[in-house]
């Protein structure tokens, strides 16, 4: 048992178990795969602290810290049918992690899946490692969570992040719901825009879906006569695909400019005859992340119409550390991100969206890089949650004193 340990020493050995989504592999080069690179970005940002961090997950994953590996592939997809196999596959995963939480050297479990945290939570009853799940979602959108949730007393040993102040509202209520901890991304991975008017196009990323607004942004592209490129994958869902149907007609040019044809010439081979046709509506599918920053950097600014209140938007972040500026609705957590008029725009209909692409060039792209090296690096999301484990962890420590 650890008593009279100095908080330095304690947090110098911390060990973090990280117990991984599935739906695709935890690694730095993910075109889309919002909840596994926040994953990826936490585990490297504890390793360069100097933290033990351990990830359990699939085996085609390449994280910084030490690999547990569960499973052999990840489902590669985030909507995949609910087979006997998938289930087989998740329980797989969800005991080779609890058994690796119970040799007795891990300080903190840190989760980010709601029916994987009440597994585990059953699992560790009698072993009460402290368990922390990150929130990436609307309470609405798991019930099963909520319900559960709802069971837990504030002694529990299992502790919520929200991921914005605008989350946090939505989640009000649930117990150990603690500090807000923002997403953060390796600002040095954005290389930054030198030449902020390559091309005079709008970009759009995201999961292809009404929530997403892809519609209200083709609404401003023509508005203002601006040219739009369109990136994101369409989910194996009924209602995204009836979505991205109704949207084929509106698309001027529809390509797959994700296919790796041309590795070390993306831009030279795929982007530029894209960028040189008379085309103005262009849909380019799903982009690893290499293709995805040379978008980010060539564009005027990135537009992002949301249709609901989206807890963290890390297309925000990306878009801003290349310098680019971001014209944003403003629904969920946006307000919290850009600063409207230095970094972008937030405003409150579709028209003045449109108004604001005039102003575009008043922004400075450096303020844009700054505003993220600010609030939203690596080294500021990893280190307050070092803090929120240290907390966790002296606050058990101190209950275990006065229980004796």
């Amino acid at each position: 048992m650890r008593q009279h340990i100095t908080v330095m020493e304690r947090r110098q050995n911390m060990t973090v178990l990280h117990v991984a989504t599935l739906n695709r592999p935890i690694r730095q080069d993910l075109g889309y795969g919002p909840i596994e690179t926040v994953l990826y970005n936490i585990d490297k940002g504890l390793h360069t602290l100097g933290h033990r961090s351990i990830v359990a997950c699939s085996g085609d994953s390449r994280v910084v810290g030490e690999h547990l590996t569960t499973i052999e592939t990840s489902f590669r997809e985030y909507c995949s049918t609910d087979t006997q196999v998938k289930q087989e596959t998740m329980r797989r995963h969800m005991v080779m992690s609890l058994q690796r939480a119970k040799k007795g050297d891990i300080d903190i479990i840190h989760m980010h899946d709601a029916d994987m945290v009440e597994f585990m939570f059953e699992g560790l009853c009698h072993t009460p490692i402290p368990i922390v799940m990150t929130l990436h979602v609307r309470a609405e959108d798991h019930e099963a969570f909520t319900r559960w949730s709802a069971s837990l007393r504030s002694s529990s040993s299992v502790y919520f992040v929200p991921i914005s102040e605008y989350q946090r509202t939505q989640h009000q209520g649930l117990v150990n719901a603690g500090q807000v901890i923002h997403h953060g991304i390796d600002v040095e991975d954005y290389p930054f825009k030198h030449d902020p008017n390559t091309h005079d196009y709008l970009f759009s990323i995201g999961r292809i879906t009404e929530d997403k607004g892809q519609d209200k942004a083709i609404e401003v592209a023509r508005k203002t006569g601006s040219r739009l490129i369109i990136a994101g994958n369409v989910q194996n869902k009924a209602t995204d695909r009836e979505f991205f149907k109704q949207l084929e007609p509106s698309l001027d040019l529809v390509m797959n400019a994700g296919t790796p044809s041309f590795p070390q010439d993306y831009y030279e081979h795929v982007m530029k005859p894209i960028l040189n046709s008379d085309k103005q509506i262009i849909y380019i599918g799903e982009v690893d992340s290499a293709q995805k920053k040379l978008w980010y950097q060539h564009a005027k600014a990135t537009v992002f119409p949301i249709q609901w209140g989206e807890p963290f938007g890390l297309v925000l972040i990306e878009s801003m550390a290349y310098g680019t500026p971001v014209l944003a609705l403003d629904k969920g957590s946006v307000p919290e991100i850009i600063v409207h008029g230095k970094t972008g725009f937030v405003v409150d209909s579709i028209d003045q969206m449109a108004e604001a692409v005039k102003a575009i060039p008043l922004i400075d792209p450096g303020d844009c890089r700054q505003h993220v090296k600010d609030n939203f690096s690596i080294a500021s999301m990893a280190g307050k949650y070092a803090d929120l484990y240290q907390e966790i962890l002296d606050k058990r420590t101190l209950c275990l004193e006065i229980s004796q």
